[in-house]
């Protein structure tokens, strides 16, 4: 039996080292210098029993505080069907990486190229990539996309409405690219179209990257403004977490050129901060921009079904920072996890999901602003997937926020500004536990009030 994990043994490294034309290790590293050579023992804890080694990840394990989640802002806690973990942790696909070799790698490719074909369907474009990294980068990288196609113009407008996460990493690769990132100003919690215009009309303008729903939760009314983009000779570039594409307007029905942003909300663990998953859609006319890898389907020799790899620009591995791109992994475990996601959903699942989190979040925010806490930030805006919470207390909300976690078990939302809390909550939560939120948010801010006027 082969032991996969197990380290080799004596005869092992002895053949290895006859192989070399050594005895020992220590011939093998002679040419090491003495004073390099570690000459004490390792720093590690002594061997445990595996019923010890259990024991210690289990104590690790109850140190962790579990909390009924209400956050969002671009990372979801919704429903995954068990089997799919079953199904990933299968060696064939654990152990999957880049599929070189299509002879050997049919099953791969097979669900990268499913992969494609439903997130294409879901934001109406023509082509998907074979997945990145995360939300951030994929963004990102949407905007080198941009900047590349338009050659000579490097000037990006990013809408100060986008994940404020996506526009630090779109920072951080403008900076070290040469390209300028302006923020469009928003207005009452949307982007402001007018000075869009005006930015545009000033030139130079490769892209522009526009967030639906927004940070806020807020559904932005963007008609019109693919034209408008486009006229300009720029770019439409739009972002969405993934799920809600199964519900609201796409990207392709706004008339975008690119579609980018994270598949986390595809059923994904939250995980303590991961892995994501990013996606990268865009029309016919840019698939040689476009970063990664595309595989296709085609037929064999014998005419069977077959997938291959379609394109992919090779310059990625090889150029360093000259490359169109430096993302070369296809992402593929949470890829096959989106696709395995997408499928056992399917398109009335993946509705229903998403109105029942539409449906809870309204309720929530309903609840919460009857404690009178809280008000709707932006009541004039329609939102959806999660709210803009203006905070109303007169206990600090950090401190709140901390109590709650702690002493409740709920973590209330991701902070904006100082009194400012974006929530959500998904098909998860229950009626049951955002009653027992609001509940929360009283008896903790009561609390904290009579012990800051104790002091």
């Amino acid at each position: 039996m082969i032991h996969r994990y197990f380290p080799h043994t004596p005869e092992d490294i002895a053949k290895m080292l006859g192989q070399c034309g050594m005895k020992s290790l220590d011939e093998l590293y002679a040419d090491v210098p003495d004073s390099l050579l570690l000459k004490r023992d390792y720093d590690i804890p002594s061997q445990m029993s595996e019923e010890e080694v259990r024991q210690y990840f289990h104590e690790l394990a109850d140190s962790n505080i579990q909390v009924k989640c209400f956050a969002g802002s671009g990372f979801y806690d919704h429903y995954a069907p068990a089997v799919i973990s079953h199904i990933i942790s299968r060696s064939e696909f654990l152990t999957a990486y880049t599929p070189y070799q299509p002879e050997i790698s049919q099953g791969t490719l097979q669900y990268i190229f499913e992969y494609q074909t439903m997130m294409a369907e879901l934001t109406g474009l023509d082509v998907s990539n074979a997945s990145m990294y995360d939300g951030s980068t994929a963004v990102a990288e949407a905007m080198m996309m941009a900047v590349a196609h338009a050659r000579k113009r490097n000037r990006v407008l990013v809408s100060s409405t986008l994940n404020v996460l996506y526009i630090d990493v779109i920072a951080t690769y403008a900076r070290y690219h040469g390209i300028k990132v302006d923020l469009i100003p928003e207005d009452n919690g949307v982007t402001d179209l007018k000075a869009m215009e005006d930015m545009l009309a000033q030139g130079d303008v490769a892209g522009v990257i526009l967030p639906s729903p927004n940070c806020y939760g807020i559904l932005e009314d963007f008609t019109g403004v693919a034209d408008k983009v486009h006229a300009a000779k720029a770019l439409l570039i739009m972002s969405s977490p993934a799920s809600v594409l199964g519900v609201i307007k796409s990207p392709g029905e706004w008339g975008a050129d690119v579609a980018a942003g994270e598949a986390q909300s595809l059923g994904m663990p939250l995980n303590y901060g991961g892995p994501g998953l990013g996606y990268m859609c865009c029309t016919k006319a840019l698939i040689r921009k476009l970063p990664g890898r595309i595989v296709g389907a085609t037929t064999d020799a014998t005419g069977q079904r077959a997938f291959v790899l379609t394109l992919q620009a090779r310059e990625q591995h090889i150029r360093r920072e000259k490359a169109t791109s430096n993302i070369c992994s296809n992402q593929g475990l949470m890829a096959l996890y989106a696709s395995i996601y997408l499928s056992l959903m399917g398109p009335e699942g993946l509705r229903e999901v998403n109105e029942i989190s539409c449906a809870r979040t309204h309720y929530m925010a309903g609840k919460l602003v009857e404690t009178g806490l809280f008000e709707l930030a932006y009541p004039s805006r329609p939102y959806f997937n999660e709210v803009a919470l203006r905070y109303k207390g007169t206990v600090s909300f950090d401190i709140l926020h901390q109590s709650l976690c702690v002493d409740y078990g709920m973590l209330a939302g991701v902070q904006l500004e100082d009194d400012m809390v974006v929530m959500c909550a998904t098909e998860k939560r229950t009626v049951e536990e955002i009653d027992a939120l609001a509940a929360a948010m009283t008896d903790a801010h009561n609390e904290l009030k009579d012990i800051d006027s104790q002091h």
